[in-house]
């Protein structure tokens, strides 16, 4: 019997009372692991119980822990240590990669979400097919409908934005010693106070993470359900179903 080791500490007569503490106890249990992991780490970083960060001194972090999209209520976040070594220039180019990657995610989330809600355009897709923008599903499923030229205008269209761009190789990160990250020729968050145009650009970032997050959530449940909005019923052959109770 899993926990069983001789003694018994949660019991009840009442079997639903009996569940409710042994399922507050793996939870207990599992939030109980992660801090002490977590308490270990800070109290071996900072030599404090409590992970004084002022303490930790020689962190090459702290090149960083101003720049945009240290927010609260974690502040400056990298659980994989890619900024462990202090390399502004690297930070500059995983700065340029979010930015883009957070603003295309962005759009779209929207382009996922606009169609459930708003409907979509009146007319043909493709006149000369009898294809119209009506019969066009959902989420993947229109991956296989849409014409291989609407396919070739897209991408067309995705290959001209990163030519116009600025100039860069993934390998070589003094390409981007004189870029500001996210400019890319054209400028849409401005303002003439410095404190706006701060917050408006750490907002930026912030909801690129978040659509980044969304857009994964959206297209991981779509696959596993078929529903552009992952009904959870559609997908029978899910293996958790012989536990959800």
């Amino acid at each position: 019997t899993p926990g069983e080791y001789v003694w018994k500490v949660l019991t009840s007569s009442d079997p639903a009372e009996k569940t409710k503490k042994l399922k507050a106890e793996l939870a207990n249990g599992r939030l109980a692991m992660m801090a002490v992991i977590g308490m270990f780490f800070q109290d071996g970083l900072t030599g404090s119980a409590w992970g004084d960060w002022t303490l930790y001194t020689a962190s090459p972090l702290r090149a960083f822990e101003n720049e945009l999209g240290v927010q609260d209520p974690v502040g400056f976040w990298d659980p994989l240590g890619f900024t462990a070594d202090g390399d502004v220039l690297a930070f500059k180019r995983r700065r340029h990669v979010e930015l883009k990657h957070g603003r295309i995610c962005m759009l779209a989330t929207m382009g996922y979400i606009t169609p459930e809600i708003a409907g979509k355009f009146p007319g043909y897709l493709a006149p000369s097919t009898g294809l119209k923008f009506a019969d066009i599903p959902n989420g993947l499923a229109a991956v296989s409908k849409v014409p291989a030229l609407g396919w070739v205008q897209m991408v067309a269209y995705a290959g001209y934005c990163e030519l116009s761009g600025p100039r860069t190789r993934a390998a070589n990160t003094s390409d981007y010693a004189e870029l500001a990250p996210g400019d890319f020729g054209f400028k849409v968050l401005t303002s003439s106070d410095p404190q706006e145009l701060s917050k408006k650009l750490s907002a930026e970032i912030a909801n690129g993470r978040l659509a980044m997050m969304a857009m994964m959530g959206m297209l991981f449940q779509d696959g596993l359900t078929g529903s552009a909005w992952g009904d959870w019923s559609l997908y029978t052959a899910s293996p958790l179903r012989t536990h959800k109770a």
